[in-house]
């Protein structure tokens, strides 16, 4: 009995002088370094909105970049956006699936992943000049089919590999009970597994889309850009981030301020779709937790 009073004293008692210095002394060392790293960051925040906001005006959102607007590159960067979330989420989602549900421990799954785990390392750029080599030498033409070809790459191994890692998640026995109700291999997998596993999925999705909304180097190589509003999805697009690159250097301040403004634009877009993200981690979270 004495012995645990003793031991649940010594729990409970205050950390040594010596222990308690150091264990302060290294928070404040990560907050200030914390702080470090926060400082380039939120210079370039601060410098985006100040130059920003200063040109910023309502019909910069109905008129294309040759009469100092951005409409025609906020579309054309949801169409490509579009154009390789309808390609690579269908593809990500069931190559997911398979890797975790199907395929488990089988030298094809094991070669799938590695492929998968390269191509998320692969520079931005090189996927550009594969989507050139394989879309636009084909057609003749840049195009936005070509530059959302080139994002759906890249968004495709960010939605296979959160997708897979979401449905192992799922606990066992969840697939057991389906299992033990009658439930085919088929059933489980895509009623139970699968329909737990959205809002993991969801936030590999959006995760993806975020990314793809933000690429400059694929696009220089498939979609190129327009300062006009586009044909169809066969002839140049603009983008929001190619618009930044072509036009940082232009000596005309209209241009210079535009660029500064589709900032703003890009950044908001990029922030909402992870604030989409963050929400979705979150409810998952509380429902784990009920």
């Amino acid at each position: 009995m004495k012995k645990k009073e003793s031991l649940a004293a010594e729990l409970l008692a205050s950390l040594p002088l010596k222990r308690l210095l150091f264990n302060n002394g290294m928070t404040a060392i990560a907050f200030i370094f914390t702080g470090l790293a926060l400082l380039p960051l939120l210079s370039v925040l601060w410098e985006i909105i100040v130059r920003g906001t200063a040109g910023l005006k309502p019909e910069m959102f109905i008129t294309s970049v040759i009469d100092n607007g951005f409409a025609n590159a906020i579309v054309g960067t949801f169409t490509m956006v579009a154009i390789a979330a309808f390609i690579s989420i269908p593809i990500g989602i069931v190559t997911g699936i398979y890797l975790a549900e199907f395929s488990q421990g089988t030298k094809t799954a094991s070669f799938v992943r590695f492929i998968t785990t390269i191509l998320t390392g692969v520079p931005s750029i090189v996927v550009g000049v594969f989507a050139y080599s394989v879309i636009v030498l084909l057609t003749k033409s840049f195009s936005a089919i070509a530059g959302g070809f080139a994002l759906a790459v890249i968004m495709l191994p960010i939605v296979i590999l959160t997708t897979e890692e979401a449905l192992k998640l799922i606990p066992v026995p969840q697939r057991l009970a389906s299992a033990a109700l009658g439930g085919t291999r088929f059933q489980t997998t895509f009623r139970v597994v699968v329909s737990a596993a959205i809002p993991g999925i969801t936030t590999g999705i959006l995760l993806a889309i975020a990314r793809a909304a933000g690429e400059t180097a694929p696009l220089l190589f498939t979609a190129l850009f327009s300062l006009d509003w586009s044909q169809d999805l066969f002839s140049p697009t603009a983008s929001l981030s190619v618009l930044i690159f072509n036009l940082y250097n232009d000596p005309s301040p209209e241009k210079n301020q535009l660029i500064w403004t589709a900032c703003i634009v890009l950044l908001a877009l990029v922030l909402f779709t992870s604030i989409i993200s963050r929400l979705v981690i979150n409810k998952r979270r509380k429902n784990r937790i009920r």
